[in-house]
């Protein structure tokens, strides 16, 4: 018993994006969400099933608690912040006494040397 239609090995269809004519056994059917969307379309227009548009699809597990943690025993040190403007150091507009101010500048110069020929 043979197949309902016939094979299309020399049939011409129409590209459903771009309206160009195609063989039939060129063109490739579009996916979206993995599901197939009845569009036929030439090598040019074709291009594969987005990931972003499976978002939700597959359970993401991405725990952000930690069991059993342990706090940071030296607050005053890990919470010691610098920040440095002015271009560097420790710029302190307010006036406020007793800030520690840590923070050092370094940089360097260096030479070019051209060579002659």
């Amino acid at each position: 018993m043979g197949t309902r239609f016939a094979a299309g090995k020399r049939a011409i269809a129409i590209c459903d994006r771009c309206g160009f004519q195609y063989k039939l056994s060129q063109l490739k059917e579009t996916t979206v969400k993995m599901r197939k969307t009845g569009l036929l379309v030439c090598s040019e227009c074709w291009e594969p099933d987005q990931p972003q548009n499976m978002q939700g699809m597959y359970p993401v597990v991405d725990p952000q608690a930690l069991r059993k943690p342990r706090p940071d025993n030296n607050e005053t040190q890990s919470r010691d912040i610098q920040w440095g403007w002015n271009p560097v150091g420790m710029n302190n507009p307010l006036g406020i006494t007793g800030i520690p101010d840590t923070m050092v500048g370094a940089g360097a110069v260096g030479t070019v040397t051209v060579e002659t020929s």
